[in-house]
This record gives structure tokens, C-alpha cells and sequence, in this order.
């Protein structure tokens, strides 16, 4: 079987091979790291020390990570600690916030059986951290008969991920045995492992890692350098749109259009960041026809900058310190069936969230927010009523300054009540390092 998932891997990327070249030629997508990922990695010199390894996809498992790594480093001195990321934002931003913890950071095989053995080689590991839910079932096998010992960290399996899985029938329970630890963020999570032929006591919940992260000084620092290039001031409302999907940023921009024309006194300013980098330039031209004078982040400072109506934040790792500056933060990837990306972060600015109706990704954080009335959700609409709903939500909210405070308060507190998932996953964690 495990012939036939790479027989077919291979076809999906032959099939795919057009588009993959366009998008490197044109917009660099994947030339970064092509070669890492086919298993020819920089020299990577072994001493005495066993190798731990952690994946995380991007940049949200690679923040997830911070305290994790930090934690880790602090009671398993005897590991050298290796880190790698599939994309190129999460590669950035490894190499900035890991430069001091990991021996050795770099992009994750393509999941032929040739490159992850090539990888395998090369690295060693005697641990295997896999942050979230990375299911490559060529790299578990390899990884699980060198003799690594396999853990899923933060682990999260939304129903329709699993619905998929279960599509594989037994060859994912085979693939899934490769596991030692599944240490997840929810018991709906760990339930539907289970059902996808995971032994139950190889299973715990342990939290979300992501409620223990903190905000650094050089972000502060960031923030500051943020607030005074682009002239945004305690009396100034910015609506922030976090990691965008297409076609989110029209309605936005529609929106926040309609927004400025209810608030001509005082009129709110718009930062976009798209969630993929080669989109920066798409979104500041999107933009540009919609009427609005922009300012992007990437160019020389200017006067633009002060009067932008628009800010595009086409920068990799800044997002967590433009939270701050903001009114109000729309989270993306939830006006379409992507599933929605973590509002965790702008929660700990104490900031007022706000998401589209598909947040499947973040079920159990949804759910919780919402009970204590920290988060604002829109319901499902038709593509034609978006816009609309969303400069509705957002003139209620700038207009009800009692309403943000408590929503943004509430938004913290469920952050400060739900932290402790980190130490309670390096105790698990402890057995399987020691042995």
C-alpha cells in the first residue's frame, strides 16, 4: 500500500508539475528550499548527543513552538535540538526565533520515500516532534522503523480531517501505529484518533500549547517601530485583517469602504496581511482599484505612510506586534470553508476578535470563546451579504467602546485561564526522552 500512496503522490505531482513551476517563476512559492526538501540538506556534523527533532508546518506551529523549545532545551540538556518548517514564512521565522535553541533548522522532505531516508540519514533523530497533526505516511514509516521514537505535540484532528483519513481504512491505522505518544489539544481530538486505529493509551490531552505563548520584548519594541513609521496612535482605530485568504480581502475592502463613509469625523485605517507571501503584491493592487491609498511595509519609509488609508503588511513575523496597535482584529481564512486561521495571538493583545462562520480549525477554542462571550462570529452567508455583515460588525464595534473592552478583557482572560498545557506536555513528554 505504501507503494501505491507514493505511486500516487508522484502522479499528483506530475499532474501538478505546470502550476508548480509557474508559481516558482512567478511568484517564488517553493524555489526556496527545493533542494532541502528532496533530501539534500547542508552538512549536519553528529557529535555524542542524541538528535530531537521538530516539524512545524508554518508560522503558526512555529510560534506554538516557542515555549515548547524554550521548555524542552531548559530539562532535556542531553538532545541537540533540530527544527524544520515546510513553508517559507515558517522557515523565516524558525531561523529568528530558534537561532539560539536549535543546532540545525531546515525545510522537511517532500514524502518520497527516497528523500525522507536521504533526510533520515543525515539527521538521526532519536525523537521525532511533529507539532499539530502532520500525517505524511511515508516519513512516519521511514522515521518509525529507524528506530525513532514518534510523537504528535499540540495534536488537533478537525472532523473533517479525520472524515478523509478514515477514506484510507486500515493502511491509516498502519501508518498511524509509527506513533508513540499523540499528545492533543482536546478530547474531540484525541476521540477522533482513536476512531483513525490509534491505541487509546497512546493518547492524552494536554491542552493548547498556543494559550502559553508570550509576547518578547523585541516584538514590543516592534510594535513601537510599527506605530510611529505608519502614525498610529491611541486615538487612532486601525482594523486589522490577519492572514487573509482570497477572496476575503474584497469583502473586506468593500466593507471597510462603507465603514469610513459612516465615520467620516473620525475614519478608521486598515491593515492587511495576507497569509501567503506571494499574494503581498495581488492584495496592494486589489487595493489600489478599490480606491484607497496604500502604504506597504516592504517599501522605503514616506509620507505615504502617515496618510495610507490602507496598510499591506507584506512582511513574514510582524503580525504579532501589529496586534497591538489595533481596534479590532478580523481573522481570516473563516469567510470561506478553509477553516480559519488561530486568533489566539490577538486574544493575548487583548484585542477584539472577530471571525467568519467556518472556524473548524480551532473547534474546541471556538467553542469556548464564544461561551464566555469572547469572540464575535458571523453567521454563514451568501457571498453577496459578506460585505455588508462585516461593516455592520465592525461600525457596532467602534461605536461601543464598552462593548470592545469587555469583549477584548474576556479574550485575555480565556487565554490566562486555559495556560499550562506546555509543562503538562513535557511531563509526558519525559518517559519518552529518557528512554
Amino acid at each position: 500500500m505504501f507503494f501505491v500512496y507514493s505511486f500516487l503522490l508522484t502522479i499528483g505531482f506530475i499532474v501538478l508539475l505546470p502550476r508548480f513551476i509557474f508559481d516558482t517563476v512567478r511568484k517564488g512559492k517553493y524555489a526556496a528550499g527545493f533542494w532541502q526538501r528532496l533530501g539534500f540538506l547542508p552538512e549536519f556534523i553528529q557529535n555524542e548527543k542524541a538528535v530531537l527533532w521538530i516539524h512545524c508546518v508554518s508560522v503558526g506551529e512555529t510560534n506554538a513552538a516557542r515555549p515548547l523549545v524554550s521548555e524542552i532545551t531548559k530539562n532535556f540538556p542531553q538532545f541537540r535540538l533540530v527544527v524544520s518548517t515546510t513553508t517559507k514564512t515558517g522557515q523565516k521565522l524558525a531561523r529568528e526565533v530558534f537561532a539560539n535553541e536549535a543546532d540545525f533548522i531546515f525545510y522537511f522532505p517532500f514524502d518520497w520515500q527516497f528523500s525522507v531516508r536521504r533526510v533520515l540519514k543525515i539527521i538521526k533523530p532519536s525523537v521525532v516532534l511533529l507539532m499539530e497533526t502532520e500525517l505524511w505516511f511515508n516519513f512516519l514509516r521511514e522515521a518509525g522503523t529507524s528506530g525513532a521514537k514518534i510523537a504528535l505535540v499540540n495534536g488537533r484532528l478537525s472532523k473533517r480531517s479525520a472524515a478523509r483519513y478514515l477514506y484510507f481504512g486500515k493502511f491509516i491505522r498502519r501508518v498511524l501505529s509509527f506513533v508513540d505518544l499523540a499528545l492533543m489539544q482536546a478530547d474531540a481530538d484525541a476521540k477522533r484518533l482513536v476512531q483513525l486505529g490509534v491505541n487509546a493509551q497512546k493518547i492524552k490531552v494536554t491542552g493548547n500549547i498556543k494559550f502559553d505563548q508570550k509576547f518578547e520584548e523585541a516584538e514590543n519594541n516592534l510594535t513601537r517601530e510599527l506605530g510611529q513609521r505608519f502614525a498610529i496612535s491611541k486615538d487612532t482605530s486601525l482594523i486589522i485583517a490577519a492572514s487573509t485568504h482570497a477572496p476575503e480581502e474584497k469583502w473586506i475592502l468593500e466593507a471597510f469602504r462603507d465603514v469610513r463613509q459612516n465615520l467620516k469625523e473620525n475614519p478608521p485605517r486598515l491593515l492587511i496581511a495576507p497569509r501567503h507571501p506571494e499574494r503581498f503584491e495581488e492584495v496592494a493592487k486589489l487595493s489600489q482599484e478599490a480606491g484607497f491609498e496604500i502604504s506597504r511595509r516592504s517599501q522605503k519609509i514616506s509620507e505615504r505612510d502617515f496618510l495610507a488609508e490602507v496598510i499591506i503588511l507584506d512582511s513574514i513575523g510582524e503580525l504579532r506586534a501589529a496586534y497591538h496597535l489595533a481596534e479590532i482584529v478580523f481573522v481570516g481564512g473563516s469567510l470561506i470553508p478553509h477553516g480559519g486561521q488561530s486568533f489566539l495571538e490577538p486574544a493575548l493583545a487583548r484585542k477584539v476578535i472577530v471571525t467568519g462562520f467556518y472556524t473548524m480549525n480551532f473547534e474546541a477554542a471556538t467553542k469556548e470563546f464564544l461561551v464566555e462571550n469572547a469572540l464575535v462570529q458571523m453567521p454563514q452567508l451568501d457571498e453577496n451579504e459578506i460585505s455588508g455583515k462585516l461593516c455592520e460588525t465592525f461600525l457596532d464595534l467602534l461605536q461601543d467602546t464598552k462593548t470592545r473592552q469587555k469583549l477584548a478583557e474576556n479574550a485575555f482572560a480565556v487565554m490566562e485561564k486555559n495556560r499550562g498545557a506546555t509543562a503538562k506536555t513535557v511531563e509526558q513528554l519525559k518517559a519518552l526522552l529518557k528512554n
